[in-house]
């Protein structure tokens, strides 16, 4: 299970070693903070070659981009044996992806801290924030933090990862693949538990940079 999260985790050691040296430290200073045991680099974030331009100017990709509102949700796994509490990040980039076998995915930035500890876990939750929600996914969009401090949360049925709560859905998964993309990971997961609120509260959506409410509306024609 999860044996690609594992090999991306060993490849990015091996890439830290060969960087610092093998000493923790920055190789091309001589200096520099040693890391925690445990803790994992940030990857090379390069997706295209030296010689290659950006095909589009960023400002001009998020502006365009941002015209399409997503749901919002956070990612959460359980503590691992080395860790005192658990990891979870708020994510939009979630979608369903196969009916049969179940699976889901979503996408990480390389340079996520939260991201190595789930792939450790080997599993994640996607708990679908609801409307009224914002300031939790405000709380979990930090990065440094004690996200969890103060938020009231249980485990699912079947990897234990936090289920928070009130939100309006939740999937239960185990790591099935990781995928380069560019200066994201394209993580998919099988789903093995998933639930709904019995109220089938509204979802909070992100779209143009703002945090809101949709509220669904029988289709027109």
């Amino acid at each position: 299970m999860a044996a690609t999260a594992v090999r991306y985790l060993r490849a990015a050691g091996a890439q830290s070693a060969h960087a610092t040296g093998g000493t923790g430290r920055d190789a091309r200073h001589g200096t520099g903070p040693v890391a925690e045991p445990g803790a994992l680099p940030r990857p090379d974030l390069r997706a295209v070659r030296e010689d290659e331009r950006a095909p589009v100017d960023p400002a001009h990709f998020r502006r365009v981009l941002g015209g399409f509102a997503s749901g919002v949700t956070v990612v959460t796994a359980p503590a691992t044996e080395a860790e005192a509490s658990p990891a979870g990040f708020a994510c939009q980039s979630f979608a369903s992806l196969s009916l049969e076998p179940p699976l889901v995915s979503f996408m990480v930035g390389r340079t996520s801290t939260s991201w190595p500890r789930i792939a450790r876990a080997g599993v994640f939750c996607v708990n679908v924030l609801a409307a009224g929600q914002g300031e939790l996914c405000r709380a979990f969009a930090v990065s440094g933090a004690d996200k969890f401090a103060g938020v009231s949360h249980r485990p699912t049925p079947v990897t234990g990862s936090p289920l928070l709560e009130g939100v309006a859905a939740w999937i239960d998964c185990e790591i099935h693949a990781v995928h380069t993309g560019g200066d994201h990971l394209i993580v998919v997961g099988r789903v093995r538990a998933l639930g709904a609120a019995e109220d089938d509260r509204d979802p909070l959506v992100f779209h143009r940079g703002r945090l809101g409410t949709f509220t669904p509306t029988d289709a027109e024609g």
